[in-house]
């Protein structure tokens, strides 16, 4: 209400009304022999008695703390049990605008509770409350607004107008704690965090004048983004020896209770003895109702049902969580008694039949409890919890399977002994297998000759077709002849090369004596070089790419050059080419076949094997090259596409 001396000079303060009722029972005398031998003046005192009782009406605001004593009597004829026999006005308590305000009241002495009751106060937004009151009226005007992450504070103060901005968290029961003060000049913009933001976070402005008004508005009560900060910043705290406390800057709807987070994960399962659900008072230091403390034992905060915390407190200073199996006992009327072990299916009873780790071990646990293996964590009329440890019965578990294990790999090592016949074919089919699968995925390889003659192709075929059989693909050509006619050597060339060396292989130069003409030609005349040779000679067509690889250095480890020993002389390959390696068929057939698998080489004995292999291919073919003119020729093998010239 307002208190005015003036229509334009008021004061904010609160009246408190108490409406009073009588609880109990009245007894009035019902006639003189109640009194005995008490005189007339003695029974009409008696009559004219009354009730008296002290209220007792305490105001306390940010600013403000008072507290006044009223004594109120009601005479015997209005008292009527159960009925109220009037009210109690004080007016009134002066309050600051926009102060919230707590008002307390009780009787001395105390009948029942005493009455709490918290009302916001009207600030100078309010119309009635601005004209009227003058500290108003060179108020400056605070506005809240929020964009994305930022929230904004804007004061509306006239220029060069001082005034003092407070932020402070307004906590439990009144209490305050100052976060940021400032004395500033207006018109101003703050900008705060959105992480900054709680619900009890209140904003005070008021001039620099003496005795001025404040304004205080707390804002964010209702913002979902300082509900979630309030509960990031909440952290439940261990006070030893066993105290806890949680500590926020603001007061939660919160209940929280004792669980146990077995070692294996799951829930962490809520234990209502000995620590039911209650209200808790944050920063507040609240006793835990045990004996010892545990690792496994945790604390869980909830709010509306939703868990918000959850800390196991002792782990810091008792170290990680235990194999330890809880045991539950329960104490009901003439003194019976039940125990059960709690697992992530519920309470299992001891010595039930049920297929669970607590049933299969009850004995031995009801064994470590009679001999005093268990820790008591609490104990009360209403019954006990025991941590068992586990570990032993763990390490039998797992010996049984290393048993089990061993006695597995002894079983096929017999058989296996017993088959082993058997196991060599199998392993040989294997080892043949991984052979062929290597084939398949072996090294790409483009076989570039020249076509000589005949005799020479026929040799050329025996080469590709040999080294298809190790792990080498080979593209030659001589098998794509309906390619070459379709696009050409250069494209098909190109196309070969590409492949060929972004899958990191390899390009085989197979020198002979026209192979040799052809690069001397391309080093003096390009264009007669390229003009007078086939249509299929990929060989020609390759120079244009082959030869300028190597004058600018990029050949090494990208090709390898080849020559027949009995065709061609070492000396007649060009220089230029001795870049790369440059090796005599079949004489070095394992240094050859080394240099086109690349890393990875197999063991020494292979690729002797595979060399042999090789020179077995090529020496019938070589010979018949060699043979003298007019001797029968027993005929060559082209490879896939044998006799494809079309």
């Amino acid at each position: 209400m307002l208190r005015c001396h003036q229509e334009t000079d008021c004061d904010l303060c609160v009246r408190v009304a108490v409406h009073l009722a009588v609880h109990g029972h009245w007894q009035e005398p019902k006639d003189e022999e109640q009194f005995g031998r008490a005189g007339d003046s003695e029974l009409e005192e008696a009559r004219n008695a009354s009730l008296q009782a002290q209220v007792v009406l305490s105001f306390n605001s940010y600013t403000t703390a008072r507290c006044v004593l009223l004594e109120v009597k009601v005479p015997a004829a209005f008292v009527q049990p159960g009925q109220s026999v009037g009210s109690v006005v004080f007016d009134c308590f002066e309050a600051a605008l926009g102060a919230e305000v707590q008002i307390w009241s009780y009787t001395q002495p105390m009948y029942q509770k005493e009455l709490n009751f918290t009302q916001q106060l009207p600030d100078c937004k309010g119309h009635e409350v601005r004209d009227s009151i003058q500290s108003c009226w060179a108020l400056p005007w605070l506005n809240v607004s929020a964009d994305g992450d930022d929230v904004y504070l804007v004061l509306d103060v006239s220029k060069e107008q001082h005034f003092g901005l407070s932020l402070y968290w307004n906590q439990v029961e009144n209490s305050v704690k100052h976060w940021w003060h400032r004395n500033l000049t207006g018109p101003q913009n703050i900008t705060l965090n959105h992480t900054d933001l709680v619900p009890c976070l209140c904003i005070q402005v008021w001039p620099l004048e003496p005795d001025s008004t404040r304004t205080s508005i707390c804002p964010f009560r209702k913002d979902a983004r300082a509900h979630r900060n309030l509960w990031r910043a909440a952290q439940l705290q261990l006070l030893p020896p066993r105290g806890w406390r949680l500590d926020a800057p603001c007061s939660l709807p919160a209940e929280a209770t004792l669980c146990w987070q077995a070692l294996g994960g799951g829930p962490c399962q809520p234990l209502v003895p000995p620590m039911t659900r209650e209200n808790v008072t944050v920063n507040k230091a609240l006793e835990f109702p045990l004996l010892e403390g545990h690792p496994n034992l945790c604390v869980q905060v909830s709010s509306w049902e939703k868990l918000q915390l959850q800390e196991c407190l002792w782990s810091d200073s008792l170290g990680p969580l235990k194999d330890d199996m809880l045991l539950v006992e329960t104490r009901g009327p003439q003194d019976n008694r039940s125990l059960c072990a709690l697992e992530p299916s519920g309470c299992t009873p001891l010595l039930s039949r049920t297929t669970t780790m607590a049933a299969h071990l009850g004995e031995h646990l009801l064994q470590d409890l009679q001999s005093g293996q268990c820790l008591q964590l609490w104990n009360d009329d209403l019954g006990a919890l025991w941590a068992c440890p586990m570990n032993k019965y763990t390490h039998q578990r797992w010996a049984l399977v290393w048993l089990a294990c061993l006695l597995f790999a002894a079983v096929l090592f017999l058989l296996l002994l017993l088959k082993k016949g058997h196991v060599k074919g199998w392993l040989r089919l294997l080892k043949e297998d991984v052979h062929v699968g290597a084939a398949a995925r072996g090294r790409a390889a483009l076989l570039l000759y020249s076509a000589d003659d005949e005799g020479f192709e026929c040799l050329v075929g025996a080469l590709a077709s040999a080294l298809c059989q190790l792990p080498l693909r080979v593209a030659v050509d001589l098998w794509s002849r309906r390619e070459l006619s379709a696009h050409g050597p250069l494209a098909w060339f190109h196309a070969q090369r590409r492949q060929t060396l972004q899958e990191g292989g390899v390009v085989i130069l197979l020198f002979s004596p026209g192979a040799v003409a052809l690069c001397h030609e391309w080093l003096q005349d390009r264009a007669s070089a390229l003009g007078a040779h086939s249509a299929h000679d990929a060989f020609a067509a390759s120079l244009n790419c082959v030869l300028p690889d190597f004058l600018q250095g990029r050949a090494p480890g990208r090709y390898v050059g080849a020559y027949f020993d009995s065709l061609l002389r070492p000396d007649a390959v060009p220089a230029l080419f001795r870049a790369v390696p440059v090796l005599a068929l079949p004489s070095q057939l394992p240094d050859f076949l080394r240099a086109l698998q690349g890393p990875g080489i197999p063991h020494p004995g292979r690729l002797g094997d595979r060399a042999e292999q090789v020179s077995q291919a090529l020496q019938p073919v070589l010979d018949s090259c060699l043979r003298p003119p007019g001797t029968p020729e027993t005929g060559c093998e082209m490879g896939p596409e044998k006799g494809d010239r079309t």
